[in-house]
C-alpha cells in the first residue's frame, strides 16, 4: 500500500496541523511516513504546501512526484487548483468551498467549482460552515481531516484517536469539538455532499 498526498493552502489556516494529523494516525496505524514543508510567504497570506507520503513499507523520499498524487487535500478552492497537477488521473480532490481572496484578481468562485468539478473524483466541504456547527469556528482544518478520511488509508477511529490525543492537554471541550468537526467532515462527503 502507497498513498501520495497534496495538502495546500494559504498561511494560517492549519495546512501543516492537518498534515501532522494525518501523519502521527499513520504512524499510530503502523505505516511509514514521509512528509516535507514549503512555507512560502505564510505570514502574509502566500501559499503553504505539505507533500505526504504513506506506506505499508519504506518510503524513499519525501516528495511526491508531479502527477502521480493520490490525494489533493486544499483548505481552500484556488489552492486545489494551484496543485492540481500534482494529481493523478485517478486521484481525488478534496477542498474546502470557501475561498480566501487574498489577490485582488481572485477569479469568480462558480468558475473555479466549475473546473473542480471536471476532475474524475472531487468533494468540496463546506468546512467553515461546518466548524461553527461543531462549535468552533477555527476547527475548519479538523473539518477538512473529516472531509479526506474516506479517501485516506487509515481508520476513522484511529483519526479521531489522533485528534483527541492532539488536544488531551488541553480543556477537554476543545477536544470534543474537534472531534466533532472532524465527524461532520466525514459524514459531509461521505453523504456525497458538494456545492
Amino acid at each position: 500500500m502507497k498513498q501520495d498526498i497534496i495538502l495546500a493552502g494559504v498561511g494560517g489556516q492549519g495546512v501543516l496541523s492537518l498534515a501532522a494529523i494525518i501523519a502521527q494516525a499513520a504512524v499510530a496505524a503502523t505505516l511509514s511516513v514521509r512528509q516535507s514543508e514549503v512555507h512560502g510567504m505564510a505570514q502574509r497570506g502566500g501559499a503553504v504546501l505539505a507533500h505526504l507520503r504513506i506506506a505499508s513499507g519504506p518510503i524513499f523520499s519525501d516528495l511526491v512526484p508531479q502527477g502521480r498524487a493520490d490525494l489533493i487535500i486544499a483548505m481552500e478552492p484556488l489552492e486545489s487548483l494551484r496543485y492540481a497537477s500534482w494529481l493523478s488521473p485517478e486521484g481525488t480532490l478534496v477542498t474546502a468551498a470557501e475561498p480566501v481572496v487574498n489577490i485582488p484578481d481572485y477569479p469568480a468562485l462558480d468558475f473555479i467549482y466549475q473546473i473542480i468539478q471536471s476532475f474524475p473524483q472531487y468533494r468540496i466541504a463546506p468546512a467553515a460552515q461546518l466548524a461553527k456547527e461543531a462549535g468552533l469556528a477555527k476547527a475548519v482544518n479538523m473539518v477538512m481531516v473529516g472531509a479526506a478520511s474516506p479517501f485516506l488509508p487509515i481508520s476513522a477511529e484511529t483519526l479521531e484517536h489522533t485528534i483527541a490525543a492532539l488536544f488531551a492537554s488541553k480543556d477537554p471541550s476543545v477536544g470534543e469539538v474537534n472531534q466533532k468537526a472532524f465527524r461532520l467532515g466525514r459524514a459531509a462527503v461521505q453523504s456525497g455532499a458538494n456545492r
